[in-house]
């Protein structure tokens, strides 16, 4: 379907013709006049003179048509298109602190340090949340929000990809990114709102107490759901050796099993990539993507159309008055 976005622009059509009727035309002033031996070629030359002005008000009255529909933002609606909403704002908080540079995790085949193997799982997971209005937390000594609630999906993953540890501080402040996503989900009442937060650690930093903050989060209808990540063993070669050791033994299981437990969420604990991709599968189904419809019509923008035609009309003109062909 064919429309005007702003069809009242054509109540600006007679303007050139008001202008004419209402500004004084320019006096040629009183010029004697002669008699001349050639005044039948004067008077075919008269004639043509007339014949062009009047093909040239044609032409301006033309380009004035097509200025006017071009800014009248002519568009083409196209057919409906469903698109699925949930009615759910999902804020995801990942951990950036310097602890996630630890390599106790495998991706195909490859040992890579936490943050790696976070990236590709969430990403995944933000794959499939379609419908769901996704943002990006991330946090280290500092929480920062990289991302506010949208429906693209893209520029979530995007964002998360090039996430770097480090970039929000060196420690763990798990209190304020609870809080802050909190203050980012605040007054939608009527929305299901959920908060991921994945960490390797506990709360080093920071001006809120985590389960302060789960308190508060409770109260508002905000269900968190929390997930602990690195290995429970790892071999470490030294000087004297090889020794094992417990790479998660900063990870603070209590506090965030209770931040789960008061919100009405779940703890999940990962300790390598496949238990990691298990837990964002099974939040798909603790949260499921719900398959409401809204409908849209996509529109394409046409005005580049007549505008372009003005254009080339009126450079035609200027050609030909630089060429001597109109006077």
């Amino acid at each position: 379907m064919f429309e005007f976005e702003w069809p009242w622009l054509f109540l600006l059509l007679p303007l050139p013709w008001l202008l004419r009727l209402m500004l004084t035309p320019v006096d040629s002033g009183h010029e004697a006049a002669l008699r001349v031996p050639f005044a039948a070629d004067l008077a075919i030359d008269s004639q043509q003179q007339h014949s062009t002005k009047k093909w040239l008000l044609m032409l301006f009255t033309v380009v004035w048509l097509l200025l006017l529909i071009a800014s009248a933002r002519p568009v083409w609606v196209g057919e409906a298109v469903e698109i699925p909403v949930s009615g759910r704002d999902l804020l995801l908080a990942v951990d950036l602190s310097g602890s996630m540079q630890m390599k106790d995790f495998r991706l195909t085949g490859q040992v890579v340090n936490r943050l790696t193997a976070t990236k590709a799982v969430v990403a995944d997971f933000i794959e499939r949340r379609e419908g769901d209005r996704l943002g990006l937390i991330l946090f280290g000594s500092q929480a920062y929000l990289q991302t506010p609630l949208t429906f693209d999906r893209e520029t979530v993953r995007q964002l998360l990809m090039e996430s770097a540890i480090g970039l929000a501080g060196k420690e763990t402040a798990i209190g304020d990114a609870i809080g802050l996503s909190l203050k980012k989900l605040k007054g939608n009442p009527d929305e299901q709102k959920v908060v991921i937060l994945i960490t390797d650690g506990a709360n080093t930093s920071g001006e809120v107490a985590p389960l302060k903050a789960a308190e508060l989060a409770a109260a508002e209808g905000v269900k968190i759901y929390t997930i602990g990540i690195g290995a429970d063993e790892m071999v470490v070669e030294s000087f004297f050796g090889s020794r094992r050791v417990n790479p998660s033994a900063d990870l603070d299981e209590k506090t965030l099993t209770a931040i789960a437990d008061v919100t009405g969420g779940r703890y999940f604990r990962a300790r390598d990539a496949e238990q990691l991709e298990q837990i964002y599968h099974m939040l798909d189904e603790l949260e499921p993507v719900e398959r409401d419809k809204r409908q849209f019509r996509p529109q394409q923008s046409l005005f580049f159309w007549p505008l372009s035609a003005a254009l080339l009309l009126g450079f035609i003109v200027a050609l030909l008055r630089v060429g001597g062909r109109l006077r």
